[in-house]
């Protein structure tokens, strides 16, 4: 039996499952699921089981849970410095706190609009002039860390971090929703999309029987 035992929601749809799964799987320690099926009539039950908060995702390490998705990111940093979950530097591990901060915090327009739904392709839903002020900031955030701390490597700052791991859902936001992106953001959004942790839960939502109406158009 794994020492971590992550509880999550489907695959397909909870982003904020996915950051907290995605710095988990890069430490490469060992660790066993729960996945929760949401927006069903037991789902904040059977997630209260795990998570005190009635959210997901939670992780368990021993007697000890950890909710909230960027909880988990900074104990696991502490647990495993070898990971390099943070930046070493300073000022880049700031920064990148900093981003990881608002991308927690904001972009409500976005995430309303723009639901992830990872196996499914909808070119056609139209913008609005709220969630364009998302996407440019975003891009904005994505432009200043990779230029002043992400140029020897293909992600925010060099090497995958934390930082990473909650832009994830907005990576796979704008391959849904087929927003159009510049030759640098592209690229930054292909080494996201093509990290193995990321393939593996993108193949898992592929797979699941769960749909979720309200993130279908």
């Amino acid at each position: 039996m794994a020492d971590f035992t992550i509880c999550i929601g489907n695959k397909n749809y909870s982003s904020w499952s996915l950051r907290g799964w995605l710095p988990l799987k890069l430490t490469g320690v060992a660790f066993e699921e729960v996945l929760e099926p949401l927006s069903q009539p037991t789902t904040r039950t059977n997630i209260l089981r795990h998570s005190p908060s009635g959210h997901v995702p939670a992780l368990k390490h021993g007697t000890l849970v950890v909710w909230d998705s960027l909880a988990i990111g900074e104990y696991l940093a502490e647990l495993f410095p070898q990971a390099n979950l943070w930046p070493k530097d300073t000022n880049a591990r700031a920064v990148a706190r900093s981003v990881s901060a608002e991308m927690h915090s904001g972009f409500q327009a976005l995430r309303g609009h723009f639901p992830m739904n990872l196996r499914s392709s909808f070119p056609n839903r139209a913008s609005t002039p709220e969630v364009q002020a998302d996407i440019d900031r975003v891009m904005a955030m994505w432009h200043d860390c990779r230029d002043r701390f992400g140029k020897d490597g293909d992600f925010l700052f060099g090497h995958v971090t934390i930082a990473d791991a909650m832009f994830a859902p907005v990576v796979s936001r704008f391959r849904t929703y087929k927003v159009e992106l510049n030759a640098e953001m592209q690229a930054y959004c292909d080494a996201v999309w093509t990290l193995p942790a990321m393939q593996e839960w993108a193949a898992a939502a592929r797979n699941e029987p769960m749909v979720i109406e309200s993130a279908e158009f």
